[in-house]
């Protein structure tokens, strides 16, 4: 919009003009705010001072007669302005689509802003009244920070002309009228999951599983519990709170629900460490559907994909065009991250599930809270959980709730309330089944792969120390090659062979290292430092969720790094290693079982791997592969073994992308050797060649293609 010819030029910091009348209006609103209603009336100024906040920011940064002293000053005022904005739509969440560019200008609005803009002495021409179109509005600290991805711009020009869909904003509207209109209710319904189980477990009537399962891909078979799942959401169930124990697929069941409610574009919102994990879920249960994940700027993003997969640390550089894709679902993972309202992750998030509540395509979207630990602290953990499926809004529960907390007939001062009001929640979509819950459908043991990215600088040397490593093993393979056919030039050379003699020749020379120089050993040995952190980080996840864990890790520095993390997490551990006395190995082990007060056993893969009992755990993390299967399996027997109770799980830590995954299959390829010769399987027995040669034909064959 232009304003030409009537705009005054702000010569000075003085308390005339556009922005002293903007602090007094904003104060005016957040003082609103703070006693916990904003009325209309309000709610236009929030909008007004917005609008005029951003209009003035261009106008004082276009303005060739200030000073760069006097621009800094005013700039500086401004976004005073905007960090209030910010603050009180963070107390009001229901103001955050007012900050956005094409928050609807209604004719009073319009008519409050001419009514600013002539108090500060702006002259308005009579037919100029609309605010200027941008790509977004966001609070200064955040607006700088925003990146598009060269694949977002392509989709926008794809889709120019892409609507919000306002039809379901209504239905968050609190009911004005009704026995329970005038009454406080988020504490007694806090109050009612402390007070109002009577024994029950908070989870809400599933339909049950249908008799043939239609949804999973070949290969894949969901588990009666998971179909339950699915069912609810496929007779129109929209929101959940799917709280069940770590283990018992999750990640599955809300993508097969994304797929039955077609909900997509679907965004999910996840931690770091299991980011990878996600895309490959994606492919393994609805392989029609195509994943992206945004890493850092969002290099390398597909913005047409079904799936968006961003984890929180770098959400807050996406938030304007994650805003405008049209998604029509919304997972956020660990939703247990969010749990403190005032925190920056939190905002984001909930900001970005209001947007995709008010203006999914077609209304209705599928909103879903993933977390085995939904309360850590106290009941109120449940208030930022509610607000992102949109239980409630802050202050009150919205429409949907209130009409069932009204169907029960009841007050918060009348007897049986409580327990009534709990199941009125538990119906909104809560869902929680443990291991013991389900055992039935579960293996007693498994083998879960988490892939991670290493993403940081160590990640990135580590590749490159691979891509070194297969250039020495091509250059050695090219020379014996022309050896081999100077020697013999009409010989048959077996290009198997002569790649098998390349990597046995570099595993000699790496053992004869011993643990020093660029070789395989030293790389793997890398790559379990990068994955430390990820590892404990998942570590500390599952026993806030499920109680007491046992990590495994090879290296002593790995250990090291672990514990220190597990330290600063607040987490009580044991540690056993090879330099240990018998009686002090002994005295970690009768803690780690019989002390509630211990959480994790860091062991030593090679000293912890036998002859343990570690029964008072069901999970087990492998931080670090081995180079035997007969290694790895070991150490999950430390746990899975006689007079275990519970199903048990091994959640192993991938890198992706690097030579760690190709160990991974090597290791599960190897488990059919003993099938074979124990079992009386018929599985075909792999070669008996060792895990590291094979690794470096793979790499070498990975050089050779490239």
């Amino acid at each position: 919009m232009s304003r030409s010819g009537g705009r005054r030029s702000p010569k000075s910091v003085d308390n005339t003009g556009l922005i002293p009348i903007l602090a007094r209006k904003v104060r005016e609103v957040e003082a609103a705010a703070q006693r916990g209603k904003v009325a209309p009336s309000n709610r236009t100024k929030f909008l007004v001072v917005a609008l005029l906040a951003r209009e003035e920011r261009i106008s004082v940064r276009n303005n060739p007669e200030l000073s760069d002293a006097d621009r800094a000053e005013q700039i500086k005022r401004l976004d005073g302005i905007g960090s209030i904005l910010a603050k009180t739509a963070a107390r009001d969440t229901s103001l955050i689509t007012l900050l956005e560019n094409d928050a609807p200008i209604s004719p009073v609005a319009q008519k409050l802003r001419r009514q600013y803009l002539e108090e500060a002495g702006v002259d308005v021409p009579d037919e100029i009244v609309e605010a200027p179109k941008q790509t977004t509005m966001l609070p200064p600290e955040l607006a700088e920070r925003q990146v598009i991805p060269q694949s977002v711009k392509a989709r926008q020009l794809a889709n120019p002309f892409l609507a919000p869909d306002f039809s379901s904003a209504s239905t968050q509207k609190h009911s004005s009228h009704g026995r329970l209109s005038n009454w406080e209710l988020l504490g007694p319904l806090f109050r009612a999951f402390e007070y109002g189980a009577g024994g029950q477990v908070a989870s809400m009537e599933l339909p049950e599983a249908p008799r043939i399962d239609r949804l999973s891909p070949p290969g894949q078979e969901l588990m009666r519990h998971q179909a339950r799942f699915v069912a609810s959401v496929a007779h129109g169930h929209r929101s959940f709170l799917l709280a069940d124990e770590p283990g018992l697929g999750k990640t599955a069941q809300s993508l097969l629900a994304a797929s039955v409610a077609d909900a997509y574009p679907l965004l999910a919102v996840v931690p770091n460490v299991v980011k990878m994990n996600w895309a490959r879920e994606v492919e393994l249960w609805t392989p029609h559907r195509r994943a992206t994940v945004i890493h850092g700027d969002g290099a390398g993003l597909d913005a047409f994909a079904d799936v968006v997969i961003v984890n929180y640390e770098v959400l807050d550089r996406h938030l304007a065009w994650l805003s405008t894709l049209g998604f029509r679902g919304m997972v956020v993972d660990e939703a247990h991250f969010i749990k403190n309202l005032s925190s920056q992750r939190s905002k984001h998030v909930l900001a970005l599930a209001e947007r995709i509540r008010s203006q999914a395509p077609g209304g209705n979207p599928l909103m879903m809270a993933l977390t085995g630990t939904p309360l850590i602290n106290d009941i109120d953990d449940f208030r930022a959980i509610w607000q992102l499926l949109g239980w409630i809004d802050g202050t009150k529960p919205t429409s949907q709730l209130m009409e069932k907390l009204e169907e029960t007939g009841l007050t918060p001062a009348d007897f049986g309330f409580f327990s009534e009001a709990r199941e009125a929640v538990i119906d909104m979509g809560i869902v929680r089944r443990r291991k013991l819950d389900v055992a039935a459908d579960l293996p007693a043991k498994r083998i879960v792969d988490l892939p991670v990215e290493l993403d940081d600088d160590l990640g990135r040397s580590i590749r490159e120390a691979e891509a070194e490593l297969g250039r020495r093993l091509v250059t050695r393979y090219t020379r014996l090659l022309a050896a081999r056919t100077k020697s013999d030039p009409d010989a048959e050379v077996s290009t198997e062979n002569l790649m098998r003699a390349v990597a046995r020749q570099e595993v000699e020379e790496s053992k004869a290292q011993g643990g020093s120089g660029d070789n395989v050993f030293t790389m793997v040995r890398l790559i379990g430092q990068a994955k430390a952190s990820l590892a404990a980080d998942y570590t500390a996840q599952l026993a806030r969720s499920v109680g007491k864990v046992v990590f495994f890790a090879k290296h002593i520095d790995v250990m090291d790094q672990a514990e220190e993390a597990f330290a600063k997490a607040g987490l009580q551990t044991v540690s056993i290693r090879g330099d240990q006395s018998a009686l002090h190995r002994q005295k970690e082990i009768d803690a780690f079982n019989n002390d509630p007060a211990v959480s994790v056993a860091v062991c030593s893969l090679t000293a912890a791997g036998v002859g343990l009992n570690l029964q008072a755990a069901s999970n087990v993390v492998l931080a670090e592969l081995s180079w035997t299967a007969a290694e790895q399996t070991q150490a999950i027997d430390r746990v899975h073994r006689i007079g275990q109770e519970e199903p048990v799980t091994a959640w192993r830590i991938v890198a992706a992308q690097t030579i760690d995954a190709k160990i991974a299959e090597l290791i599960d390829s190897k488990q059919g050797l003993a099938a074979r010769a124990l079992d009386g399987s018929d599985e075909e027995v792999s070669s008996g060649d060792s895990v590291q040669l094979d690794a470096l034909v793979h790499l070498l064959e990975q050089a050779l293609e490239s």
